[in-house]
């Protein structure tokens, strides 16, 4: 990244695509450079105002000259300055560029990313984590984080080789999750030492179980591990899981999609913990 968003001041216009802020902007989209810079990029203006409402700050916001008006862009720009954030403001082709669609966003903030420290991580009382194993589809990733947030879970944990949960097409499936729900990465060696010490129930989604995952007895606080979206949990990670479930094909699938199959687990040990 070659440089730093302007000092916060007058709301500055921008009209090409060389203006150096703009191209770091851009450079968000590489996994690189984000893991460089600690930022990430997020796209509407809902999303971003959300985000702002859940205590993020908006290191650089960027929006459409076309929207300036709007109430809740002035506001956004107001509380962006007031953190010490830079405004800029673009025509809607730069904005394709920076969102790579044909159709992009009129509002863009970038914030810093935030990831939860393993060692801060505390299962208590009634909460359900979700534990997920090596997975590689960022779709799927924001999909599952923002089932995760409409299910109450704790939070989501991302064990061993993962995809970015920073990337753009996983910050747009988490429809704003990525704001509230937090996020832990760990090595195949921290979980295996946290779920040896977890105090409740460790489940994990196989192939091979035979238990039938609406008879399971889920005591919290929950851990529930799920596998990758091709071979589903490995052995390594089947042996760590106290309780193994299945959920029951009734058609000729064989499986569910990951994200799909983490909503039905989420939702029945919800049911299950409220006695639903």
């Amino acid at each position: 990244m070659r440089s730093g968003p302007p000092p916060p001041g007058a709301i500055k216009h921008v009209t090409s695509l060389a203006n150096p802020i703009v191209k770091d902007i851009r450079a968000l989209a590489l996994p690189k450079n984000r893991k460089a810079s600690g930022l990430f990029v997020a796209e509407g203006l809902k999303l971003v105002a959300d985000a702002i409402e859940a205590g993020w700050t908006v290191k650089t916001l960027v929006y459409a000259t076309n929207v300036a008006s709007q109430p809740l862009v002035a506001r956004l720009s107001a509380a962006v300055h007031a953190k010490g954030g830079a405004v800029l403001t673009v025509n809607e082709a730069i904005l394709a560029k920076i969102s790579r669609r044909d159709n992009p966003q009129t509002v863009i903030g970038v914030f810093e990313q935030r990831l939860m420290p393993a060692n801060a991580l505390r299962p208590q009382g009634d909460a359900v984590w979700v534990a997920l194993e090596g997975i590689r589809d960022p779709g799927n990733l924001g999909t599952i984080v923002r089932t995760a947030d409409a299910a109450g879970a704790a939070g989501v944990l991302l064990i061993g080789e993962t995809v970015d949960p920073f990337s753009v097409e996983a910050v747009r499936a988490t429809m704003g999750s990525i704001f509230t729900v937090p996020l832990v990465r760990m090595s195949r060696e921290e979980f295996g030492r946290l779920a040896a010490r977890w105090p409740g129930t460790v489940v994990g989604t196989h192939l091979g179980a035979t238990v039938d995952y609406r008879t399971a007895d889920y005591r919290a606080p929950v851990l529930l591990l799920m596998g990758t979206e091709q071979a589903g949990l490995t052995a390594e990670a089947a042996a760590v899981a106290r309780t193994l479930v299945k959920i029951p094909m009734a058609g000729k699938a064989d499986s569910l999609n990951l994200a799909v199959a983490t909503a039905v687990m989420l939702f029945e040990i919800r049911r299950a913990s409220l006695k639903l």
